[in-house]
């Protein structure tokens, strides 16, 4: 397999589209008035901070930036799945699980 040097506009926008179906699954797990509520709102809110910020980068072209965004967006999801601060309904194709 060759090494890419750049990013193609297929694979970032799959990578885009991944990310924001994982975003309208996932639901918070947290109690509304528990510690890791605070946390699992911050989580998401990283998580579709650095989503747009991707999709603000790709509209500009800049896809290297684009994908760096969409990648740091979707280790929020994984990580608030995996300690269990979203619901995600055991996919472990769209979120890597605990076990």
């Amino acid at each position: 397999m060759q090494a890419r040097k750049e990013i193609a506009e297929d694979h970032l926008d799959r990578y885009i589209s991944l990310t924001e179906t994982a975003l309208k699954k996932l639901r918070i797990a947290a109690p509304e008035r528990s510690f890791l509520r605070k946390q699992a709102d911050d989580f998401l809110e990283m998580a579709k901070s650095y989503c747009s910020d991707a999709r603000g980068f790709r509209e500009k072209g800049d896809f290297v930036n684009a994908f760096a965004c969409i990648n740091y967006a979707h280790g929020w999801l994984d990580c608030g799945a995996r300690i269990g601060l979203f619901d995600v309904e055991g996919d472990d194709r769209l979120f890597t699980l605990y076990k």
